[in-house]
């Protein structure tokens, strides 16, 4: 996270110091200027935290005051990047604080002229925390928004389980509340909305997988040339638990076949290095078999215990009778994700959501 935290560092508060300066002639904003030099240390977040304290101190004191400020900084092209993230969270604060009416609605659209600099998808949550009712008869109506910055904050701010940002767990209380924003944006012509619309859908699974389902069922009967991606993107996590709905959707239903226990090159795995396996599958019905073929991993814990992990492998066709061989070789590492302890494993198939007996195998060091 080092070079992270330098996104925001002196330079980028000198500028935003000069930027916000021009756009409110005779203000002085020496808190900002002094945040500069207390960054050493502190991690990104840290910094974003610092510096809105600071514009907090140096701006007026109201939301009314500030907003327009910012609004005004806009005309400046500089204003943009990640000085834009405590921006945003100073404009959430004030609103929040405010007790004015309209303010918690101008500001979402102060977030949504700002998130084209630097995505607003953050600092909206604390909105969403705060009245998720509320914040959504708004956000709705961003699915139709001109800038696909704007459609695609109307997602991303609203998923489940954002990365970095703060939990909303009314969200998750209620996964039905954001579907229609998903319904409005799934046939996007953004990849990268419609890259959010599908990890939006993953996260929503994980509580309401058939509501899920019949989500994506719905978008299946009225598709466009990219549905099918957002789809099997969006139910990857349900694919790999073999929900028998998702796998159903995604042309994976049940299929008479034989798999072959993995063959695997060793008994034991030193760290660092590979397990390589194969195995086989044959197609034993009439009629050609789609299948999704993964593999999992059943990893020893410290405790001595196993936790899985599943990996996709492979999809593949197979004509009645026929059989294939599949390959793979799986590394073992320590990651900063993932840590190896030594002892027994095992290696498990998944086909079409049937898992087949395991392989056990050790990891020593």
């Amino acid at each position: 996270m080092g070079v992270m935290n330098e996104l925001i560092n002196p330079g980028v508060v000198g500028s935003l110091e000069r930027i916000l300066a021009a756009a409110s002639p005779g203000s002085r904003f020496t808190h900002l200027a002094g945040s500069a030099g207390q960054l050493d240390g502190l991690g990104l977040r840290e910094r974003t935290d610092l510096v809105s304290r600071a514009l907090l101190a140096d701006l007026p004191g109201d939301y009314a005051g500030t907003a327009p400020i910012f609004r005004r900084a806009l005309d400046d092209p500089a204003f943009t990047g990640w000085m834009i993230w405590p921006v945003t969270e100073t404009a959430v604060t004030l609103a929040l604080a405010s007790t004015e009416p309209g303010d918690f609605e101008d500001c979402l659209a102060l977030l949504a002229e700002l998130t084209p600099r630097l995505t607003a998808e953050f600092a909206i949550r604390r909105l969403l925390a705060a009245d998720l009712d509320r914040a959504l008869a708004v956000i709705r109506d961003w699915t139709s928004h001109p800038d696909w910055h704007v459609r695609r904050l109307a997602s991303e701010g609203t998923r489940a389980y954002l990365p970095w940002a703060i939990r909303v767990p009314e969200i998750t209380d209620r996964p039905a509340a954001t579907l229609p924003i998903l319904d409005g944006l799934y046939r996007d012509p953004v990849v990268d909305v419609r890259r959010s619309v599908a990890n939006h859908l993953n996260d929503l699974a994980r509580h309401a997988p058939d509501e899920v389902v019949a989500t994506a069922a719905s978008w299946m009967a009225a598709p466009d040339g990219n549905t099918a991606w957002v789809v099997r993107h969006g139910l990857r996590t349900l694919l790999k638990k073999a929900h028998p709905g998702a796998l159903e959707l995604l042309g994976f239903p049940p299929a008479s076949i034989a798999v072959t226990p993995p063959r695997l090159d060793s008994a034991a795995v030193e760290l660092p290095g590979e397990l390589a396996f194969e195995f086989d599958i044959t197609n034993n019905g009439p009629a050609e078999a789609r299948l999704a073929v993964d593999f999992v991993v059943h990893y020893a814990k410290a405790n001595g215990t196993l936790a899985e992990k599943v990996f996709k492998l492979a999809t593949a066709v197979l004509g009645p009778g026929e059989s294939r061989t599949f390959s793979k070789r799986h590394a073992f590492r320590q990651m900063t994700t993932r840590v190896h302890h030594p002892g027994g494993h095992a290696l498990q198939l998944q086909v079409n959501g049937v898992r087949y007996p395991a392989e056990e195998f050790s990891v020593v060091t």
